[in-house]
């Protein structure tokens, strides 16, 4: 498995047409020595799935204290601890359970690295996959704010089609109803391109840039 440059170019030039689009190298199941090399030539923004990979492979990095780490899988309670130790944002937050529980460690614990966290939306009311149901996005949002967490974001994994854009644009919609600031993180290496012409902020790529 080694790393496309060529397709990190690529992306690279189409994200020069989004002024404050961001790449994030989605670097699940990949090694160290991959990471090491991403950040040697100058990536700093990488998505983890796992608490517990992103916490075995980031933690005897040397430069880790020089990215910006999302945790963009879904979270459990259990997990929350470790998570704010080692994650700089959390992308997944989708149930009120999972807010009290980071407003609980919030309170206890010494060092915490979490600053933003994003909501998580199941922009497709799939039942096999996590996120808030549209329904609830309002009050989930509102109650994480009541728990002073700082929303930055929305996130979704839209329905595996070749065209997603009615979903982003339903994001778009979502995300202006509730606070025209958040942030957008959606589209993946099968649709970044749309995503981004449908405002996303953040693209989360993994499988375009490990071959």
């Amino acid at each position: 498995m080694s790393i496309n440059y060529k397709n990190i170019s690529l992306i690279n030039d189409i994200l020069k047409s989004y002024v404050t689009a961001r790449l994030m190298i989605v670097t699940k199941n990949r090694s160290e020595q991959d990471i090491n090399e991403l950040i040697n030539q100058g990536f700093k923004l990488f998505g983890e799935n796992k608490v517990q990979e992103a916490q075995l492979k980031y933690q005897s990095i040397n430069s880790f204290e020089k990215c910006e780490l999302h945790l963009i899988g879904p979270l459990q309670s259990n997990k929350v601890k470790n998570a704010m130790k080692i994650f700089d944002v959390i992308q997944s937050i989708d149930r009120f359970s999972l807010v009290d529980e980071i407003a609980k460690q919030s309170k206890k614990l010494t060092t915490i690295k979490t600053k933003n966290f994003f909501i998580q939306v199941n922009i497709g009311d799939e039942d096999q996959k996590s996120g808030v149901y549209k329904k609830d996005l309002k009050d989930l949002y509102n109650y994480s704010i009541s728990k002073n967490l700082v929303i930055s974001g929305l996130m979704c994994i839209p329905p595996n089609i070749v065209d997603p854009s009615d979903y982003f644009r339903e994001m778009v919609n979502l995300r202006d109803n509730i606070n025209e600031n958040l942030k957008l993180s959606m589209g993946m290496s099968n649709d970044y391109e749309i995503a981004l012409k449908l405002q996303s902020d953040i693209i989360r790529v993994g499988s375009l840039i490990f071959e």
